[in-house]
């Protein structure tokens, strides 16, 4: 099988496509810098037996974008690229008047405008299963659900979210999903006027078989709770489609959340293709 990994520097990118090329998938990484990987014995290894492919560019180049697609295409069967996972995410900046924010302030939503309009023509095989990664909190209802003391953290985070919005609305409308305007609009400097009539964008619902949207809640850096079984007889972590409510929850860990994405991809997809799921404990 073989993945386009669009965010796969560090966190949940980085820790699923591990699980992928464990699972002897071969994964093409975007990556500004890949000297990231340099010091990293496990992707090396990978590197060697010509399964972790690297690419230099950035997201936000179109062109970047569509050379991170041929060259993943060109190590897949029949130029096939089994799955897109984008998990592009800023490092945040803070300040008085903004609060947490990224730079640029459309960092993600315009790197998955141009994931989208440069996927290959697929006309001679399947579409790729298609995940990316967003957030709780986004929505009111979302909000709503979470901790009493961990909404303040996530009002700090006002200006960050906009760019995830403006991602899910893309998804929302590729796959056919309703997006309540309550939960925000994007502005101008995140989507522009006319966005849903750019050139190469999926048509409305094309991509509505073969999407997964996951939002966890806080995600820190702890171990694999599924992998340890720390939790006795407990699920290790909670999974639920937002049609069925908010779970909401204090955290998760990114390691946890990619043993999801694993799982999904490899083992449960018909189950969760489709669909927006929190992710939590």
């Amino acid at each position: 099988m073989n993945a386009l990994t669009i965010g796969g520097s560090r966190n949940i990118g980085y820790y699923s496509s591990v699980r992928l090329l464990d699972a002897g998938w071969n994964v093409t990484f975007l990556l500004r810098n890949p000297s990231v990987f340099d010091a990293d014995e496990t992707i090396q290894e990978y590197i060697k037996s010509g399964k972790a492919i690297l690419v230099k560019g950035d997201a936000l180049v179109e062109q970047d974008v569509k050379r991170a697609w041929e060259e993943a295409a060109s190590h897949g069967p029949e130029g096939k690229v089994d799955l897109l996972l984008f998990t592009v995410g800023g490092t945040p900046n803070i300040s008085i008047r903004r609060g947490l924010y990224i730079i640029p302030d459309n960092l993600v939503t315009q790197s998955l405008l141009n994931v989208l309009r440069t996927m290959p023509p697929t006309s001679k095989q399947p579409l790729p299963k298609i995940i990316t990664v967003s957030s709780a909190g986004l929505t009111k209802a979302s909000y709503k659900s979470l901790p009493l003391l961990l909404k303040p953290v996530y009002s700090l985070l006002v200006n960050a979210f906009k760019d995830k919005v403006g991602a899910e609305c893309i998804m929302s409308h590729v796959c056919n999903w309703d997006w309540n305007p309550a939960d925000g609009e994007p502005e101008e400097n995140i989507l522009p006027k006319g966005w849903q009539d750019l050139p190469g964008l999926p048509a409305k619902g094309s991509l509505s078989d073969v999407a997964l949207v996951i939002r966890p809640v806080l995600l820190t850096d702890g171990e694999c709770v599924a992998e340890k079984g720390e939790r006795g007889n407990e699920p290790p972590y909670r999974v639920q489609d937002v049609n069925d409510g908010e779970i909401g929850g204090w955290t998760v860990s990114r390691k946890d959340v990619a043993h999801f994405v694993a799982q999904a991809v490899t083992e449960r997809w018909d189950e969760f293709k489709g669909k927006r799921v929190n992710v939590a404990y």
